[in-house]
């Protein structure tokens, strides 16, 4: 029923208080009590102890030969010279209990267990509580020479003894009352003061269980609760640091998931469509048996491009799946040279497409590569420029030395690229517009590139606008001095 922390700790404190209550009650009545005896007690042996000195003064006055005769005479002058002495009434009693003489007969006419006990030889009281009055019977026998001679009975008032008692123990109790308040008030004061962060660090952690990393616990206190919610708060940091690079990490395997697939995909392609050409041509020329020489020529020229188309696919994703090149194995290159040399190697191939190249490549351009590499790099930007630029137009090859980089910049004019694809241009076997590229390209050569220009440690960017497409690489210039 009460499963809260704070619930058990004020009814523990409640039950622990009340029990202690309820004992320190019943200690200080029973010990108020016990006290109100003992001074009854002691008033009424003093009471005893006078009135007997004054019985034998009496009897020691007046010698009468039959001492019980003589106590039940003088039995009402006696009653009435003690009670001027002590201020009680008094009775007196001969030894059968019949009343002699009562200064107050309503309260000594009745009998009484002290009275009873009297007739027998003994000293006894008995109290009784009427109306808010205390009043005390006592009784002893009067004993001359040996003999009882006669009973004399006391009534005495208590009432003040007992107010003041009751007094007492109402202060003690309302005194016990305010400090069990005050002991109450602080446990809930002090239930609430751990409860309470404990509740807002319970409802903290279900909501992290929940998914939400964005809970926050601020406690201004220093003590082992402060502790906990400021370790507990560095755990939820933790835990979103943690959590943003798992989904990062998957985000990315989910990226290279997709691309894996697109990647696979498009070789399957790729393959397929020169295979099933082959096949086809193949398959029709041998139920032909050469029997129609055009039907055989044509055939054989798309096994040939096919074949070709195949070759350069398989040489690209060799090209692809080869390791980087050892940095060991680099060397001082003079990058303006290259370029120079492959602008030369592929001016056939652009007259061949109606193109010229002019390139601007100056010396000493030394960069720390691979010369072979480089050549690769330059071969495919040359031949994607001389296949998408237009007919009659120049190609622009430069290399210059800018802000300690190497600067090559290959420039072409041909249909703008729009940014969309213009951002996925270097993906592997992505092309823009496949219907413009025409036959032979894959969509492998800009990749290619990319993965060189990275083995250099350099950058490259592409800009398209206005039917103008640039290709702009960066790579570290180095000199003989630094190498050496």
């Amino acid at each position: 029923m009460f499963r809260s922390i704070g619930a058990k700790l004020l009814i523990g404190f409640f039950l622990i208080f009340l029990v202690f209550f309820l004992i320190l009650n019943q200690m200080v009545a029973k010990n108020i009590e016990s006290g109100n005896r003992k001074i009854i007690t002691d008033s009424l042996v003093g009471l005893k102890n006078n009135s007997n000195a004054y019985v034998r003064q009496s009897f020691m006055i007046h010698h009468f030969a039959n001492d019980e005769l003589y106590f039940g005479q003088m039995a009402e002058e006696m009653a009435k010279d003690l009670q001027h002495d002590i201020s009680s009434s008094i009775g007196m009693y001969d030894l059968t209990g019949e009343l002699l003489f009562a200064s107050d007969p309503k309260i000594f006419w009745a009998g009484g267990d002290d009275l009873n006990q009297a007739l027998q030889g003994k000293t006894a009281y008995s109290i009784s509580y009427e109306n808010g009055t205390a009043s005390v019977l006592f009784s002893y026998p009067v004993i001359v020479d040996g003999s009882k001679v006669g009973i004399i009975r006391f009534a005495k008032d208590f009432t003040l003894l007992y107010e003041q008692s009751t007094q007492i123990q109402r202060t003690i109790f309302t005194i016990a009352m305010a400090v069990f308040a005050a002991a109450f008030l602080f446990s809930y004061l002090l239930s609430r003061h751990i409860t309470v962060p404990l509740v807002k660090l319970t409802k903290a952690s279900t909501e992290v269980m929940n998914g939400n990393l964005d809970t926050r616990l601020t406690f201004r206190r220093k003590d082992e609760i402060g502790k906990l919610a400021t370790n507990f708060s560095r755990m939820i940091e933790k835990l979103r640091d943690q959590f943003a690079k798992i989904e990062k990490d998957r985000d990315r395997l989910e990226a290279l998931n997709l691309v894996r697939k697109q990647f696979f995909d498009n070789v399957t392609h790729e393959l397929k469509t020169p295979l099933t050409t082959i096949m086809g041509y193949a398959t029709i020329i041998r139920e032909n048996e050469a029997q129609d020489p055009v039907l055989f020529e044509k055939g054989m020229k798309h096994i040939i491009d096919e074949s070709n188309r195949l070759h350069e696919l398989v040489l690209k994703l060799l090209e692809m799946s080869k390791e980087s090149a050892d940095p060991d194995s680099f060397a001082l290159v003079d990058s303006g040279l290259v370029l120079r040399d492959v602008c030369e190697t592929m001016m056939i191939k652009a007259q061949r497409y109606k193109k010229t190249i002019r390139c601007e490549g100056e010396e000493g351009l030394f960069v720390h590569g691979h010369a072979d590499k480089l050549r690769q790099l330059f071969i495919n930007l040359l031949d994607n420029a001389i296949k998408y630029g237009y007919a009659h137009t120049d190609i622009v090859a430069s290399a210059r030395l800018t802000s300690g980089y190497v600067r090559f910049t290959f420039s072409n004019q041909g249909p703008t690229i729009s940014p969309e694809h213009l951002s996925r241009i270097v993906e592997p076997f992505y092309q823009a517009d496949p219907v413009s590229h025409g036959v032979g390209s894959v969509g492998l050569g800009l990749s290619i590139s990319k993965g060189i220009v990275e083995e250099h440690q350099g950058s490259i960017r592409f800009t398209s606008e206005l039917e103008q497409t640039n290709v702009y690489i960066d790579i570290p210039y180095r000199t003989e001095r630094v190498l050496k």
